[in-house]
Protein backbone atom coordinates (compact mmCIF):
# COMPACT_ATOMS: atom_id res chain seq x y z
CA UNK A 1 0.00 0.00 0.00
CA UNK A 2 1.20 3.51 -0.80
CA UNK A 3 0.65 5.70 2.27
CA UNK A 4 1.16 9.36 3.16
CA UNK A 5 1.47 10.51 6.77
CA UNK A 6 0.54 14.01 7.88
CA UNK A 7 2.12 14.91 11.23
CA UNK A 8 1.00 17.60 13.66
CA UNK A 9 3.02 20.28 11.87
CA UNK A 10 4.62 21.35 15.16
CA UNK A 11 7.43 18.89 15.93
CA UNK A 12 9.68 17.03 13.48
CA UNK A 13 9.84 13.35 12.60
CA UNK A 14 12.08 11.56 13.48
CA UNK A 15 11.28 12.77 16.99
CA UNK A 16 14.51 14.64 17.65
CA UNK A 17 12.61 17.20 19.74
CA UNK A 18 10.44 14.70 21.57
CA UNK A 19 6.66 14.55 21.42
CA UNK A 20 4.47 11.57 22.28
CA UNK A 21 2.81 11.39 18.87
CA UNK A 22 6.11 11.82 17.04
CA UNK A 23 7.73 9.01 19.04
CA UNK A 24 4.84 6.71 18.17
CA UNK A 25 5.21 7.57 14.48
CA UNK A 26 8.90 6.64 14.74
CA UNK A 27 7.83 3.37 16.32
CA UNK A 28 5.54 2.18 13.56
CA UNK A 29 7.87 3.48 10.85
CA UNK A 30 10.67 1.35 12.32
CA UNK A 31 8.35 -1.67 12.18
CA UNK A 32 7.54 -0.88 8.56
CA UNK A 33 11.23 -0.55 7.73
CA UNK A 34 11.95 -3.91 9.35
CA UNK A 35 9.12 -5.80 7.67
CA UNK A 36 8.91 -3.85 4.37
CA UNK A 37 5.12 -3.66 4.53
CA UNK A 38 4.22 -0.40 2.80
CA UNK A 39 5.67 2.46 0.79
CA UNK A 40 5.27 5.42 3.16
CA UNK A 41 5.97 9.12 2.74
CA UNK A 42 6.11 11.22 5.90
CA UNK A 43 5.46 14.95 5.66
CA UNK A 44 7.33 16.64 8.50
CA UNK A 45 8.40 20.16 9.34
CA UNK A 46 12.08 20.66 8.57
CA UNK A 47 14.73 20.27 11.27
CA UNK A 48 18.48 19.93 10.73
CA UNK A 49 18.94 17.12 13.24
CA UNK A 50 15.98 15.19 11.83
CA UNK A 51 17.46 15.41 8.33
CA UNK A 52 20.64 13.73 9.58
CA UNK A 53 18.84 10.92 11.39
CA UNK A 54 19.75 7.30 10.46
CA UNK A 55 16.05 6.54 9.88
CA UNK A 56 16.26 8.46 6.60
CA UNK A 57 18.26 5.60 5.06
CA UNK A 58 15.10 3.46 4.91
CA UNK A 59 14.10 2.15 1.49
CA UNK A 60 10.38 2.09 2.30
CA UNK A 61 9.96 5.15 4.53
CA UNK A 62 10.51 8.44 2.71
CA UNK A 63 10.79 11.73 4.59
CA UNK A 64 9.68 14.95 2.92
CA UNK A 65 10.55 18.10 4.88
CA UNK A 66 8.60 21.34 4.78
CA UNK A 67 10.39 24.56 5.65
CA UNK A 68 8.43 26.57 8.22
CA UNK A 69 11.23 28.43 10.01
CA UNK A 70 13.31 30.30 7.40
CA UNK A 71 12.75 33.97 6.64
CA UNK A 72 11.15 33.07 3.30
CA UNK A 73 8.86 30.53 4.97
CA UNK A 74 7.77 33.05 7.59
CA UNK A 75 6.86 35.54 4.88
CA UNK A 76 4.92 32.84 3.02
CA UNK A 77 3.07 31.89 6.20
CA UNK A 78 1.99 35.49 6.73
CA UNK A 79 0.85 35.69 3.12
CA UNK A 80 -1.11 32.47 3.62
CA UNK A 81 -2.81 34.02 6.65
CA UNK A 82 -3.61 37.22 4.77
CA UNK A 83 -5.16 35.33 1.86
CA UNK A 84 -7.02 32.63 3.79
CA UNK A 85 -7.86 34.36 7.07
CA UNK A 86 -8.74 32.25 10.09
CA UNK A 87 -8.89 28.55 9.19
CA UNK A 88 -9.36 25.48 11.35
CA UNK A 89 -5.92 25.71 12.96
CA UNK A 90 -3.34 28.42 13.55
CA UNK A 91 -2.02 29.72 10.25
CA UNK A 92 1.43 28.16 10.82
CA UNK A 93 -0.15 24.70 10.91
CA UNK A 94 -2.43 25.48 7.98
CA UNK A 95 0.63 26.57 5.97
CA UNK A 96 2.33 23.23 6.67
CA UNK A 97 -0.83 21.43 5.53
CA UNK A 98 -1.07 23.47 2.33
CA UNK A 99 2.54 22.67 1.43
CA UNK A 100 2.01 18.97 2.09
CA UNK A 101 -1.23 18.90 0.08
CA UNK A 102 0.48 20.34 -2.98
CA UNK A 103 2.73 17.29 -3.03
CA UNK A 104 0.02 14.79 -2.07
CA UNK A 105 -2.19 15.90 -4.95
CA UNK A 106 0.53 14.89 -7.40
CA UNK A 107 0.95 11.38 -6.02
CA UNK A 108 -1.46 8.46 -6.08
CA UNK A 109 -1.65 7.45 -2.45
CA UNK A 110 -3.93 4.64 -1.37
CA UNK A 111 -4.33 6.14 2.08
CA UNK A 112 -3.40 9.24 4.05
CA UNK A 113 -2.87 8.83 7.78
CA UNK A 114 -3.70 12.03 9.66
CA UNK A 115 -1.91 12.11 12.98
CA UNK A 116 -4.12 13.77 15.61
CA UNK A 117 -5.35 16.67 13.45
CA UNK A 118 -9.07 16.13 12.69
CA UNK A 119 -9.23 19.52 10.97
CA UNK A 120 -6.91 18.24 8.22
CA UNK A 121 -9.63 15.83 7.14
CA UNK A 122 -11.82 18.69 5.92
CA UNK A 123 -9.31 19.76 3.26
CA UNK A 124 -8.12 16.27 2.40
CA UNK A 125 -11.60 15.06 1.56
CA UNK A 126 -11.87 17.53 -1.32
CA UNK A 127 -8.30 17.25 -2.59
CA UNK A 128 -7.43 13.55 -2.71
CA UNK A 129 -9.31 10.35 -3.59
CA UNK A 130 -7.18 8.43 -1.08
CA UNK A 131 -8.73 6.78 1.97
CA UNK A 132 -8.41 9.13 4.95
CA UNK A 133 -7.35 7.46 8.19
CA UNK A 134 -7.53 9.66 11.30
CA UNK A 135 -5.20 8.44 14.06
CA UNK A 136 -6.65 10.13 17.12
CA UNK A 137 -4.41 10.56 20.17
CA UNK A 138 -6.45 13.15 22.07
CA UNK A 139 -10.05 14.12 22.72
CA UNK A 140 -10.09 16.24 19.56
CA UNK A 141 -13.19 14.78 17.89
CA UNK A 142 -16.47 14.79 19.80
CA UNK A 143 -19.88 16.39 19.45
CA UNK A 144 -18.65 19.76 20.75
CA UNK A 145 -15.83 20.12 18.18
CA UNK A 146 -16.39 22.50 15.22
CA UNK A 147 -17.47 20.62 12.06
CA UNK A 148 -17.45 17.36 14.04
CA UNK A 149 -20.03 15.53 11.90
CA UNK A 150 -18.44 16.68 8.65
CA UNK A 151 -15.03 15.47 9.83
CA UNK A 152 -16.48 12.17 11.01
CA UNK A 153 -18.30 11.59 7.71
CA UNK A 154 -15.19 12.46 5.66
CA UNK A 155 -12.88 10.05 7.46
CA UNK A 156 -12.73 6.49 6.11
CA UNK A 157 -11.51 5.12 9.42
CA UNK A 158 -10.73 6.52 12.86
CA UNK A 159 -8.03 4.76 14.87
CA UNK A 160 -8.28 5.70 18.55
CA UNK A 161 -5.64 5.06 21.19
CA UNK A 162 -8.07 4.07 23.94
CA UNK A 163 -11.66 3.09 24.63
CA UNK A 164 -12.02 6.46 26.32
CA UNK A 165 -11.22 8.32 23.09
CA UNK A 166 -13.57 6.00 21.18
CA UNK A 167 -16.37 6.87 23.60
CA UNK A 168 -15.79 10.56 22.91
CA UNK A 169 -15.98 10.07 19.12
CA UNK A 170 -19.24 8.18 19.59
CA UNK A 171 -20.89 11.29 21.00
CA UNK A 172 -21.05 12.27 17.30
CA UNK A 173 -22.32 8.94 15.99
CA UNK A 174 -23.71 6.53 18.57
CA UNK A 175 -23.86 3.60 16.14
CA UNK A 176 -20.30 4.27 14.94
CA UNK A 177 -18.64 1.65 12.76
CA UNK A 178 -15.54 3.64 11.80
CA UNK A 179 -13.59 3.56 15.07
CA UNK A 180 -10.93 0.93 15.68
CA UNK A 181 -9.09 1.05 19.00
CA UNK A 182 -5.33 0.37 19.03
CA UNK A 183 -3.57 1.00 22.33
CA UNK A 184 -0.24 2.80 22.13
CA UNK A 185 2.96 0.80 22.36
CA UNK A 186 6.30 1.20 24.08
CA UNK A 187 9.89 0.23 23.40
CA UNK A 188 10.12 -2.37 26.15
CA UNK A 189 13.85 -2.84 25.60
CA UNK A 190 14.53 0.84 26.24
CA UNK A 191 12.14 0.97 29.20
CA UNK A 192 13.52 -2.09 30.94
CA UNK A 193 15.00 -2.40 34.44
CA UNK A 194 17.42 -4.96 32.99
CA UNK A 195 18.76 -2.63 30.31
CA UNK A 196 18.53 0.87 31.82
CA UNK A 197 21.40 1.99 34.03
CA UNK A 198 20.07 4.08 36.93
CA UNK A 199 21.09 7.73 36.89
CA UNK A 200 23.63 8.68 39.55
CA UNK A 201 21.78 9.56 42.75
CA UNK A 202 24.71 11.46 44.19
CA UNK A 203 24.88 13.80 41.19
CA UNK A 204 21.25 14.74 41.87
CA UNK A 205 21.80 15.20 45.59
CA UNK A 206 19.80 12.07 46.44
CA UNK A 207 20.95 9.74 49.21
CA UNK A 208 21.11 5.97 48.84
CA UNK A 209 18.54 5.58 51.63
CA UNK A 210 16.09 8.09 50.20
CA UNK A 211 12.65 6.98 48.99
CA UNK A 212 12.37 8.61 45.57
CA UNK A 213 9.10 9.61 43.96
CA UNK A 214 9.25 10.56 40.29
CA UNK A 215 6.94 12.67 38.16
CA UNK A 216 7.45 12.60 34.38
CA UNK A 217 5.66 14.72 31.82
CA UNK A 218 4.88 18.27 30.97
CA UNK A 219 4.87 20.60 33.96
CA UNK A 220 1.40 22.02 33.40
CA UNK A 221 -1.74 22.28 35.58
CA UNK A 222 -3.51 19.40 33.79
CA UNK A 223 -0.87 16.94 34.98
CA UNK A 224 -1.61 17.68 38.64
CA UNK A 225 1.97 18.52 39.58
CA UNK A 226 0.77 21.32 41.89
CA UNK A 227 -1.37 18.76 43.76
CA UNK A 228 1.67 16.52 44.14
CA UNK A 229 3.72 19.36 45.59
CA UNK A 230 0.89 20.04 48.05
CA UNK A 231 1.06 16.36 49.02
CA UNK A 232 4.81 16.67 49.57
CA UNK A 233 4.21 19.64 51.86
CA UNK A 234 1.83 17.46 53.88
CA UNK A 235 4.69 14.96 54.20
CA UNK A 236 7.41 17.49 55.07
CA UNK A 237 8.33 15.66 58.28
CA UNK A 238 9.41 12.61 56.24
CA UNK A 239 12.90 13.80 55.35
CA UNK A 240 13.81 10.71 53.31
CA UNK A 241 10.91 11.06 50.87
CA UNK A 242 12.24 12.93 47.83
CA UNK A 243 10.46 14.06 44.66
CA UNK A 244 12.13 14.20 41.26
CA UNK A 245 10.22 16.24 38.65
CA UNK A 246 11.21 15.47 35.04
CA UNK A 247 9.85 17.81 32.44
CA UNK A 248 9.27 21.36 31.30
CA UNK A 249 6.21 23.32 30.27
CA UNK A 250 6.52 22.32 26.60
CA UNK A 251 8.63 19.36 25.46
CA UNK A 252 12.07 20.62 24.39
CA UNK A 253 11.36 24.07 25.75
CA UNK A 254 14.37 25.07 27.86
CA UNK A 255 13.45 28.73 28.11
CA UNK A 256 12.83 30.70 31.29
CA UNK A 257 10.14 29.22 33.53
CA UNK A 258 6.59 30.34 32.82
CA UNK A 259 4.38 31.76 35.57
CA UNK A 260 2.94 28.38 36.55
CA UNK A 261 6.37 26.74 36.97
CA UNK A 262 7.78 29.78 38.80
CA UNK A 263 4.87 29.66 41.25
CA UNK A 264 5.40 25.93 41.76
CA UNK A 265 9.05 26.45 42.64
CA UNK A 266 8.18 29.26 45.00
CA UNK A 267 5.65 27.09 46.84
CA UNK A 268 8.18 24.26 46.97
CA UNK A 269 10.93 26.30 48.64
CA UNK A 270 9.81 24.96 52.00
CA UNK A 271 10.79 21.47 50.85
CA UNK A 272 14.37 22.49 50.15
CA UNK A 273 16.44 19.85 48.41
CA UNK A 274 13.72 17.22 48.88
CA UNK A 275 12.23 18.43 45.60
CA UNK A 276 14.36 18.41 42.45
CA UNK A 277 13.29 19.99 39.16
CA UNK A 278 15.38 18.61 36.28
CA UNK A 279 13.75 20.69 33.53
CA UNK A 280 13.41 19.17 30.07
CA UNK A 281 14.93 15.69 29.93
CA UNK A 282 15.62 14.08 26.52
CA UNK A 283 13.43 11.03 25.98
CA UNK A 284 16.39 8.66 25.73
CA UNK A 285 17.43 9.61 29.28
CA UNK A 286 14.02 9.04 30.87
CA UNK A 287 14.53 5.27 31.53
CA UNK A 288 17.70 5.89 33.55
CA UNK A 289 15.89 8.50 35.64
CA UNK A 290 12.97 6.15 36.24
CA UNK A 291 15.44 3.41 37.20
CA UNK A 292 16.65 5.33 40.26
CA UNK A 293 13.11 5.89 41.61
CA UNK A 294 10.96 3.84 43.95
CA UNK A 295 7.49 5.00 42.90
CA UNK A 296 6.05 7.00 39.99
CA UNK A 297 3.39 9.56 40.91
CA UNK A 298 1.32 10.78 37.97
CA UNK A 299 -1.69 12.69 39.36
CA UNK A 300 -3.45 13.92 36.23
CA UNK A 301 -6.49 16.09 36.84
CA UNK A 302 -7.64 16.00 33.21
CA UNK A 303 -8.86 13.07 31.14
CA UNK A 304 -5.66 11.43 29.96
CA UNK A 305 -6.25 9.95 26.51
CA UNK A 306 -4.12 6.90 27.33
CA UNK A 307 -1.52 7.15 30.10
CA UNK A 308 1.85 6.75 28.40
CA UNK A 309 3.80 8.07 31.40
CA UNK A 310 2.13 5.37 33.52
CA UNK A 311 3.10 2.70 31.02
CA UNK A 312 6.72 3.87 30.87
CA UNK A 313 7.01 3.75 34.67
CA UNK A 314 5.31 0.36 34.85
CA UNK A 315 7.62 -1.08 32.23
CA UNK A 316 10.55 0.02 34.41
CA UNK A 317 9.09 -2.00 37.28
CA UNK A 318 7.73 0.93 39.27
CA UNK A 319 4.44 0.90 41.17
CA UNK A 320 2.34 3.89 40.20
CA UNK A 321 0.18 6.34 42.11
CA UNK A 322 -2.26 7.95 39.70
CA UNK A 323 -5.83 9.14 39.20
CA UNK A 324 -8.97 7.73 37.64
CA UNK A 325 -9.11 10.11 34.68
CA UNK A 326 -9.66 9.23 31.03
CA UNK A 327 -7.84 6.20 29.66
CA UNK A 328 -5.45 5.69 32.59
CA UNK A 329 -7.36 2.68 33.90
CA UNK A 330 -6.86 0.95 30.54
CA UNK A 331 -3.14 0.88 31.40
CA UNK A 332 -2.96 0.68 35.19
CA UNK A 333 -5.06 -1.40 37.58
CA UNK A 334 -5.26 -2.19 41.30
CA UNK A 335 -2.42 -4.72 41.11
CA UNK A 336 0.00 -2.25 39.54
CA UNK A 337 -1.14 1.11 40.91
CA UNK A 338 -2.92 3.00 43.63
CA UNK A 339 -5.63 4.84 41.71
CA UNK A 340 -7.31 7.74 43.51
CA UNK A 341 -10.14 10.13 42.57
CA UNK A 342 -9.00 13.46 41.13
CA UNK A 343 -11.24 15.47 43.45
CA UNK A 344 -10.70 18.40 45.82
CA UNK A 345 -9.04 16.03 48.32
CA UNK A 346 -6.40 14.93 45.82
CA UNK A 347 -3.32 16.26 47.73
CA UNK A 348 -4.26 14.39 50.89
CA UNK A 349 -5.17 11.26 48.91
CA UNK A 350 -1.75 11.36 47.25
CA UNK A 351 -0.02 11.82 50.61
CA UNK A 352 -1.82 8.78 52.06
CA UNK A 353 -0.97 6.65 49.00
CA UNK A 354 2.69 7.69 49.17
CA UNK A 355 2.89 6.73 52.84
CA UNK A 356 1.15 3.41 52.13
CA UNK A 357 3.98 2.41 49.78
CA UNK A 358 6.73 4.07 51.83
CA UNK A 359 5.74 1.99 54.86
CA UNK A 360 5.23 -1.26 52.93
CA UNK A 361 8.39 -2.11 50.96
CA UNK A 362 7.19 -5.64 50.20
CA UNK A 363 3.94 -4.37 48.70
CA UNK A 364 5.87 -1.74 46.77
CA UNK A 365 8.15 -4.41 45.29
CA UNK A 366 5.27 -6.76 44.45
CA UNK A 367 3.30 -4.00 42.68
CA UNK A 368 6.40 -3.03 40.72
CA UNK A 369 6.92 -6.60 39.54
CA UNK A 370 3.29 -6.89 38.46
CA UNK A 371 3.53 -3.51 36.71
CA UNK A 372 6.50 -4.73 34.68
CA UNK A 373 4.62 -7.87 33.64
CA UNK A 374 1.50 -5.91 32.68
CA UNK A 375 3.53 -3.52 30.51
CA UNK A 376 4.64 -6.41 28.30
CA UNK A 377 1.18 -6.42 26.68
CA UNK A 378 1.93 -2.96 25.23
CA UNK A 379 5.03 -3.70 23.16
CA UNK A 380 5.90 -1.49 20.20
CA UNK A 381 5.65 -4.44 17.80
CA UNK A 382 2.16 -5.38 18.97
CA UNK A 383 1.14 -1.74 18.58
CA UNK A 384 2.60 -1.37 15.08
CA UNK A 385 1.20 -4.69 13.86
CA UNK A 386 -2.31 -3.82 15.07
CA UNK A 387 -2.05 -0.33 13.60
CA UNK A 388 -1.17 -1.57 10.13
CA UNK A 389 -3.84 -4.28 10.29
CA UNK A 390 -6.42 -1.62 11.12
CA UNK A 391 -5.68 0.09 7.80
CA UNK A 392 -6.99 -2.86 5.81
Amino acid sequence: MKIAILTSGILPVPAVQGGAVENLIDMYLAFNDQHQLHDITIYSIAHDEAKRHPALSSKVNHYRYIDTKSVVAKLRKKLHKAVNGQEYYHYTIEYYLEQALQHIQNHDYDAVIVENRPGYVLKLASQTPARIILHLHNDFLNSSIPHAKEIYDSATRIITISDFITSRVRTIQADDKKCVMVHNGLDLDRFSPEHATPANRESLGIGQDDFVLIFTGRVIPEKGIDKLIQAMLLLKEYQHIRLLVLGSSFYANEQTDNEFVSNLKERARELGDRLIFTGYTPYEKVPSMLALANVAVLPSVWDEPFGMACLEAMSMGLPVITTDRGGIKEVANSSTAIIVPADDRLPSRLAVAILDLYNAPDRCKEMGQQAHLTAQYFSKDIFAQKLFLSLL
